[in-house]
């Protein structure tokens, strides 16, 4: 698959509200997820702990909404939006953007490095 075919395939499963079944098929087994933020969820290597992520932060929000748009490919990689109203346990309900950009390698996500602020 192209770079665009698997951009395109992921992204479908996200706006289908289906991110676990999109890195179920795309991650590498030793991908590697990268926030912009300190602490124990920073990076995150391997697919059992990149879903231990996923797993914490579905167990730590209510997700209201979520928007996907993209994807935008460029060569081995490519990006999407995402925007979602959550509830933090314990917390407000908030809007938050962020951007995902993943990178490709034997046709599969070998990492994902996510941009939000502003």
């Amino acid at each position: 698959m192209t770079t665009k075919e698997i951009a395109d395939a992921f992204t479908a499963l996200c706006k289908a509200g289906k991110f676990e079944e999109a890195g179920a098929e795309f991650w590498a087994d030793d991908v590697v997820s990268l926030e912009p933020m300190t602490g124990d969820m920073a990076i995150a290597r391997g697919r059992a702990a990149v879903e231990a992520k996923g797993a914490w932060w579905y167990a730590n929000h209510e997700i209201h909404k979520v928007e996907v748009e993209g994807p935008f490919p460029h060569g081995d990689q490519f990006a999407v939006i995402f925007a979602m109203e959550v509830t933090p346990k314990g917390g407000q309900r908030m809007a938050m953007r962020e951007i995902g950009l993943y990178t490709l390698k034997d046709g599969k996500i070998v990492e994902e490095r996510f941009f939000y602020g502003g």
